[in-house]
């Protein structure tokens, strides 16, 4: 599935095959790249440092490969998932084909940044910040200078994937490139693990607007110690009810917020 993605601008293609079978050191490598390059600059982009990399191994070593493409291009309706474009082929044109309809179809362009945004984690897909920070990384483009988001993380029970990773995040928490960089450069165990520094950088607004997770299964001293603001999720969801909200623009209570029900499917940017 073709769509807007932190590390490879969008997703699929040759990633799966570098990245995803590529071993640590290209996972580690690929995504601290995305991370100095820019995570903004990277979002929802054909072009970048990262798929740079990719096409020189498409080049170099996967062309010798009898591998072929099958790229799926969806949208949602309502709770449905719907398959708009399927693209077959060996060739990077088959990846731009694809790339072009889920930007007209998954990259949603706003007039105006939002000054809080609620979105929406489903429980049984994201239980670590680790995944569920595509709250984070997709919207963070339409957020406002001290806007707020916040994201209603009902099955989120921790922050890694492993206990390796969750440790190193406890230990750092979400920062700003700039600091996790230093303390990638002297700190062994980060230094070691780059794509966990890479998603720390991701993770973090760089101070520019709050991220607020609204949990039920971690504690506030957890939640605070890693760099976000702290709310508990029955009170939360007892003012945002999800069932009741539409997607994008709501008001309540004479405030206006936009809410997002998958952040995993789409980019959210102003032009």
């Amino acid at each position: 599935q073709v769509v807007p993605h932190e590390v490879a601008g969008m997703a699929n293609y040759t990633k799966n095959i570098v990245i995803g079978c590529g071993g640590k050191d290209v996972i580690d490598h690929s995504h601290m790249l995305s991370a100095i390059y820019g995570i903004e600059k990277t979002l929802g982009e054909v072009n970048n440092p990262v798929r740079s990399l990719l096409d020189y191994a498409q080049e170099h070593i996967l062309s010798r490969l009898p591998l072929m493409y099958v790229l799926t291009v969806t949208n949602q309706s309502d709770s449905t998932t719907c398959i708009q474009g399927l693209f077959v082929g060996s060739q990077r044109s088959v990846f731009e084909s694809a790339a072009e309809l889920s930007g007209k179809l998954n990259i949603f362009t706003l007039e105006k940044p939002l000054s809080r945004a609620v979105v929406f984690l489903e429980p049984t897909k994201f239980k670590t910040t680790w995944l569920g920070n595509k709250a984070v990384y997709r919207t963070r483009m339409a957020m406002a200078d001290n806007g707020e988001l916040i994201v209603l993380a009902p099955g989120v029970r921790r922050f890694g994937e492993d206990e390796g990773v969750d440790a190193l995040i406890r230990k750092y928490g979400y920062k700003g490139r700039d600091e996790v960089l230093a303390l990638a450069d002297s700190k062994k165990d980060l230094k070691n693990n780059l794509s966990v520094a890479a998603h720390l950088i991701h993770g973090s607004s760089e101070g520019r607007f709050k991220i607020s997770y609204a949990v039920e299964k971690m504690s506030r001293k957890e939640v605070e110690e890693v760099g976000y603001e702290y709310l508990d999720y029955d009170d939360v969801v007892d003012k945002y009810p999800v069932d009741k909200l539409k997607e994008g623009f709501n008001t309540l209570d004479g405030l206006e917020f936009y809410f997002i029900s998958n952040p995993a499917s789409a980019l959210w940017r102003v032009g």
